[in-house]
């Protein structure tokens, strides 16, 4: 993490975050830029994600590495671990001008943006790589998840899909819808959440770092996630079972405040769309090669049983899911748009 600039302490920072709210009403948005960049030439860059987040991180890393190299060694001001603003705050702290950047995933801001839940919705398409497709930084679905972004105040600037999630347990394994019946599941966003309603189980929500005791403690029965979750956080010791399919996936994306991006200079704009694309191909790169030589074969050799389901099966999930689809259609509350986003999905 850099340096915090001399001319504005990170104490200041935080005040200047809870603030917020009365600076935005009174029309003064703090940190703003000047020539591209904020007074004290700095590019303002914040995340929750920490580095026990092997196979994300190193793409963060990335981005902030092509912009000093477009910018200048030292310019992006990197907070990471939710030093400045954490998951709940990032999205609004931004849109607010305490960060120029944001790193967030995207069932922490779905229920905000229903647009963005066309790529994680179960059994969509067939899996990661065509989400990949979908999500590139030059696809139409991107284009139009910006179309409909920016009118609210942000724009995608990258996009790097994780692998699908699977459904993880403690004490029950999953072969089959009913089988979620009277559970309660741990769930990262609100599409996660109607997923597993749709299968008689109960949606609970809380922190990643609260999933190893609340697991030990049987305040949950499992949860929905991805393997980078599952292991940054120990998990595979405590889960005794885990059914691997497209139950859902999320993508971990580069947002920039709209307005300052079409205020800020060409040399700012072509310097954060490069990274934006590096991001995309390179974080991407990185996080499956993580998946697959590390985090894949640590659950697979440990206590930890992998479930994997037959046709019959999935299309059992498949089918008891599907009404997820019509939910997230009626949230996103336009059907035409909801429906070519949906195609850009299926067909990328």
């Amino acid at each position: 993490m850099s340096p915090t600039p001399p001319s504005l302490g990170r104490r200041s920072l935080l005040t200047l975050a809870a603030a917020a709210p009365l600076l935005a009403a009174a029309g003064c948005a703090p940190g703003a830029a000047a020539d591209g960049l904020r007074p004290d030439g700095a590019l303002r860059v914040a995340t929750y994600i920490t580095p026990g987040y092997t196979d994300l991180y190193p793409g963060i890393e990335r981005f902030n590495e092509v912009l000093d190299e477009h910018l200048g060694a030292g310019v992006v001001d990197f907070f990471d671990s939710g030093a400045l603003l954490n998951a709940e705050q990032l999205v609004p702290g931004m849109l607010r001008g305490i960060t120029d950047v944001g790193f967030q995933t995207s069932s922490y801001v779905s229920a905000s943006f229903p647009i963005l839940g066309a790529a994680e919705l179960p059994f969509i398409n067939d899996g990661f790589e065509q989400m990949r497709r979908a999500l590139a930084p030059d696809s139409p679905l991107i284009a139009l998840i910006n179309e409909t972004l920016e009118p609210q105040g942000m724009s995608s600037i990258g996009a790097m899909p994780c692998t699908e999630q699977w459904i993880f347990t403690v004490d029950r394994p999953i072969t089959a819808p009913d089988d979620l019946r009277g559970l309660r599941i741990r769930t990262a966003g609100h599409v996660e959440g109607e997923m597993v309603k749709s299968m008689g189980a109960a949606p609970v929500s809380m922190s990643s770092a609260e999933l190893y005791e609340a697991l030990e403690r049987g305040t949950i029965d499992g949860m929905v996630s991805y393997l980078g979750t599952i292991v940054s956080r120990g998990l595979q010791d405590i889960l005794k079972y885990g059914t691997r399919a497209h139950f859902g996936a999320y993508s971990v994306d580069a947002y920039a405040n709209t307005a300052w991006l079409q205020d800020t200079s060409s040399e700012v704009q072509d310097a954060l769309h490069d990274a934006g694309a590096v991001y995309a191909q390179e974080g991407t790169d990185t996080q499956f090669r993580i998946y697959e030589d590390d985090y894949l074969p640590l659950v697979e050799e440990s206590s930890l049983e992998v479930i994997d389901l037959d046709e019959t099966q999935t299309d059992a999930f498949r089918d008891a899911t599907g009404s997820v689809v019509d939910w997230w259609k009626s949230k996103v509350g336009d059907d035409d748009l909801a429906d070519r986003a949906l195609a850009l999905v299926k067909e990328a």
